[in-house]
């Protein structure tokens, strides 16, 4: 049974990342070619990270197929479900927040972000990053993987096109975050409150990784 929570709150993950990057990328920063990009890097990290743990469908459509397949045991397809729904929705429901959020915003600073999408898109994508390192470069489940590397630079890719220079600095990355304030990028109160936001992200997802990982 608790292998199979694992499964489920890996694609309640997933579909939450995936849902997340799609609504940003494309409401927030829809030009170009950015959105697709973006889009499919997230798909491929989060099936490098989670696939060993859940099949990485993140999907209902997958999760069908899988099961029709043989792949998915059909008692585990309505969890699947569920899981991919809530994570969707949630996800959704956060981007359409930002329409809805007050401007909160340092005084007397220049920054172009307010300190709710700060620590909204620092969390999330410092989160992503570091879960996605220890799944895909510590986990016995990836041992000797050769795609690690791909999947870690990634996370920062697709960060950067989701909510980079639109919810945040897109730092994810505390020695970043000082190399910002050291440039003149950033006021040093933004710098502080983005390094503070990396290093909590970073413990909830040593925490994740341990609620997820099957060792």
């Amino acid at each position: 049974m608790k292998e199979n929570l694992k499964k489920y709150f890996v694609e309640l993950i997933g579909a939450f990342f995936l849902v997340f990057t799609v609504a940003s990328a494309v409401t927030l920063n829809g030009e170009g070619v950015i959105p697709a990009i973006a889009i499919g890097f997230v798909l491929m990290v989060l099936v490098y990270a989670g696939g060993h743990v859940s099949g990485g469908h993140y999907n209902p459509a997958v999760s069908l197929a899988a099961a029709i397949r043989g792949a998915l045991e059909w008692k585990h397809l309505i969890p699947y479900w569920i899981s991919q729904l809530i994570g969707g929705a949630a996800a959704a429901y956060l981007v359409l927040q930002f329409a809805k959020m007050p401007d909160v915003v340092c005084a007397g600073c220049n920054c172009p972000f307010t300190i709710h999408q700060i620590i909204v898109g620092e969390f999330l994508f410092t989160f992503l990053l570091c879960w996605v390192v220890l799944h895909v470069a510590t986990s016995k489940g990836t041992e000797g993987n050769s795609f690690y590397g791909l999947a870690i630079g990634s996370v920062v890719t697709v960060g950067a096109f989701a909510v980079g220079g639109i919810l945040c600095f897109g730092a994810f990355n505390p020695a970043v975050a000082l190399g910002l304030g050291v440039l003149g990028h950033a006021c040093w109160c933004c710098v502080l409150l983005t390094a503070v936001v990396n290093i909590l992200a970073a413990v909830a997802a040593g925490i994740v990784y341990k609620m997820t990982d099957i060792e």
